[in-house]
């Protein structure tokens, strides 16, 4: 069975190298690693743009895309149009494997009916107290396979998952009609809540992880919950019957018991400042057509997504 890895990239720095050699070495063997790069060239040095396409040329299909061209749905729907694999893995520039073992850990359960996997995204040497405490929140050290029979229990996690590393079935994707070709965020999910809504599963592979983190400031944290509220207000079929907010309350409810058994509760002010700042984005992203363009501009992660005018409508 073909296995190709797609991942987008934006004037990355040696982790991209970093990220290559640790796909090299896994037990699965990878048909093409594609790289849908915004931008001319890949790095700013023509030096290392050089050595990256003389080191791994063999290995690596780059295509360029305009800056102004991007999209979360977009782009990596382009990207899997050039593969022709059996199953294709999503990943992102700054999230490296854990170890040898990723992809064959990710793609075990990739049959029946389970159309795409995802990875557990650990912490890095780093990651901040909030950072950790978020990843062990939404990435638990179990499996799970999820279905249409989950929502009522689970909600909108039913629905969740990450192209910071995710693996599909390119005969459920095809079927399904890919990723949404437009969308400012969670290309993954509003695939993922498609599938599950059509009888299909979604897996989480807890034994399959990467590293990967940001520790995002405040206001960064506010502009990027912004972009998941208008996600989330732009597609009112996957997330208007079920709730984020309550997901949100279970995180400081975590958080609180984590700090009160570490003895650290004086760092619970702080987190629980910055989750005000994630739910007052992510409210503004759900209210977008009342925000008037200008501030939409100041807000938003992702300016080029807003040059169609058409979804104040």
């Amino acid at each position: 069975m073909k296995v190709d890895v797609i991942v987008p990239v934006y004037r990355p720095g040696q982790e991209l190298f970093a990220l290559i050699e640790q796909l090299r070495m896994q037990t699965v063997e990878i048909g093409k690693i594609i790289i849908m790069n915004t931008g001319e060239t890949i790095f700013e040095s023509p030096e290392e743009d050089k050595r990256f396409c003389d080191t791994y040329g063999a290995l690596v299909e780059i295509h360029y895309i305009a800056k102004e061209s991007f999209d979360h749905g977009g782009t990596r729907r382009l990207g899997v149009s050039y593969s022709d694999a059996d199953i294709f893995v999503m990943m992102t520039q700054d999230a490296y494997p854990q170890d040898s073992q990723l992809l064959e850990h990710l793609i075990q359960r990739l049959e029946g009916q389970v159309a795409v996997a995802y990875a557990r995204q650990l912490p890095g040497e780093t990651s901040s107290e909030f950072e950790r405490i978020s990843r062990q929140f939404n990435y638990p050290p179990v499996s799970q396979v999820k279905s249409k029979e989950d929502i009522a229990t689970l909600g909108i996690k039913t629905f969740f998952c990450s192209n910071v590393c995710a693996a599909y079935r390119r005969d459920i994707y095809d079927a399904l009609g890919g990723f949404v070709e437009h969308t400012i965020f969670n290309e993954d999910m509003i695939y993922a809540a498609g599938a599950v809504r059509a009888g299909y599963q979604v897996s989480y592979e807890a034994d399959a992880q990467v590293v990967h983190a940001h520790n995002y400031t405040n206001m960064q944290q506010l502009r990027r919950n912004f972009d998941l509220g208008v996600s989330q207000a732009l597609h009112p079929e996957v997330f208007a019957e079920v709730s984020s907010a309550s997901e949100g309350k279970k995180l400081v409810q975590a958080a609180y018991g984590d700090m009160k058994k570490n003895r650290r509760l004086s760092k619970l002010l702080p987190f629980c400042i910055q989750c005000a700042y994630k739910y007052v984005g992510y409210l503004l992203g759900k209210h977008f057509r009342s925000i008037p363009g200008n501030w939409v501009m100041k807000l938003t992660m992702n300016q080029t997504f807003w040059n169609s005018q058409s979804i104040y409508k």
